[in-house]
């Protein structure tokens, strides 16, 4: 379930995050606390709890004394700025840089593209 070269808190805190994003965590409800974590995945409450509070490090939840975790309003628009700043940064850039290179002008990748996306 988890790879070996990224710490287990880290995938946990992805895996939540990636909820968040695809509205199975809906701002204001509540995530899995951490036992329900750590007993569904088999790990440690500790990691899971490192998990959880990373995300709130992030302010993607918040911890409300005696019930548990809940998505912040705003967790979603914020992951997905996050996300698209990250594929612009991994991704489109990189592929202007070559692009420009090549002498691949911004009206062939925009055909490429159109015309992949018809597929």
């Amino acid at each position: 379930m988890f790879e070996a070269e990224t710490p287990i808190y880290l995938q946990l805190a992805a895996q939540i995050s990636e909820g968040i994003l695809r509205g199975d965590y809906p701002e204001g409800t509540a995530v899995p606390s951490t036992n329900e974590l750590a007993s569904f995945y088999r790990i440690n409450p500790a990691t899971a709890g490192k998990a959880v509070n990373a995300l709130v490090d992030d302010g993607l939840l918040r911890k409300v004394r005696g019930l548990g975790m809940y998505v912040t309003e705003g967790a979603q628009v914020s992951l997905k700025s996050k996300r698209k700043k990250e594929f612009i940064d991994k991704f489109v850039n990189p592929l202007l840089e070559e692009a420009n290179r090549l002498g691949i002008t911004e009206s062939e990748i925009y055909e490429h593209i159109k015309k992949e996306g018809k597929k």
